[in-house]
């Protein structure tokens, strides 16, 4: 078996250093492109003897199971350029948030009939195994291709099958939910160094009891609540600082964050279904070269229509109709 990453970033280089270290892939069976190849992830995918190139057709034409790991308004481009190359054995893992398997099958169905396509979420504690990680598995791909990334996809932390419909509501939650964990650590250590801790103690500290308290449910069947009432002693310093944190909303915001995360996800898979991107999201992007491609043009900038965006696509017939 062989791997391939079409793009090269965070989570590319996050899931290469788990497979790795889980010993689940050779890295020498690992290719990944990138148009940008100064990116710091790419001289770590390198260092680590990952097969490195500027080409998502060589990608595609090396690996069996392919890993989608760009931004979802990237997902119809990328899959235009590299449809033709698809064969029956690759496998299309999508990483990209918001993207459903539907219009991925819909843009591959052009150049096969079958495409095999999976959808996943994940996070990027998968770099030290502990990520968590659902997948849903699309219309052609069989058990096996279940079974196959499953056993990938475990060697890094959890892993499980979803219904697709779910997927949103995951990358609210566990998807972002690295960076909601960082920011109340950075919080937690800034409470520390205002009260006289140095901030290297202060992080420590602050980082081992997040760690401790995810082990310890984990490893209980009682409800999060009990546990922090476990912890409560009546008249204690814990229930007066959780007091402050209910008059602050800290519930509620966590709540909102889940929500605007999940809705946000939504609104990326209706501009990948536009298929157009705006010139200022392409300057954030390592396909700033899009507008050189033939049949790429701008549309909706100066006619009023409030629709901006540059169509990614040229206007040609599909070779395969999808069945009704």
């Amino acid at each position: 078996m062989s791997v391939g990453f079409i793009g090269a970033g965070q989570l590319a280089h996050a899931l290469v250093k788990g497979f790795t270290a889980a010993g689940v892939i050779a890295t020498h069976r690992i290719t990944a492109s990138s148009p940008d190849t100064d990116l710091p992830t790419v001289s770590g995918l390198r260092k680590m003897g990952v097969n490195l190139t500027t080409s998502n057709k060589e990608t595609v034409n090396k690996s069996d199971v392919l890993f989608l790991a760009v931004k979802p308004h990237i997902i119809p481009f990328v899959l235009d350029e590299i449809g033709p190359d698809i064969e029956d054995r690759h496998l299309i893992v999508s990483c990209a948030a918001g993207v459903t398997i539907s219009s991925i099958e819909k843009k591959l169905l052009q150049y096969r009939t079958t495409p095999k396509v999976m959808r996943c979420m994940t996070n990027t504690p998968v770099v030290v195994r502990e990520g968590a990680t659902v997948y849903a598995t699309g219309t052609h791909a069989e058990v096996e291709d279940g079974k196959l990334l499953e056993q990938l996809m475990a060697s890094v932390g959890y892993c499980t099958e979803v219904e697709e419909d779910l997927i949103d509501a995951v990358t609210g939650l566990s998807g972002s939910g690295p960076a909601y964990a960082f920011t109340a650590l950075d919080a937690l250590a800034d409470g520390g160094v205002k009260m006289g801790l140095p901030r290297r103690l202060a992080v420590r500290l602050g980082a081992q009891a997040l760690l401790g308290a995810a082990k310890m449910l984990l490893d209980s069947e009682q409800h999060p609540g009990q546990l922090k009432d476990n912890v409560c002693s009546p008249g204690g310093a814990t229930i007066h600082a959780l007091h402050v944190m209910e008059s602050g909303g800290f519930r509620s915001l966590l709540i909102n964050a889940v929500e605007a995360s999940c809705i946000r996800t939504r609104e990326l898979q209706y501009l990948a279904d536009q298929e157009r991107i705006s010139p200022a999201a392409i300057k954030k992007t390592t396909l700033d070269k899009v507008l050189q491609q033939p049949g790429v043009t701008v549309s909706g900038v100066a006619n009023g229509s409030g629709k901006s965006g540059l169509n990614l696509f040229n206007n040609r017939s599909p070779g395969i109709k999808k069945k009704n």
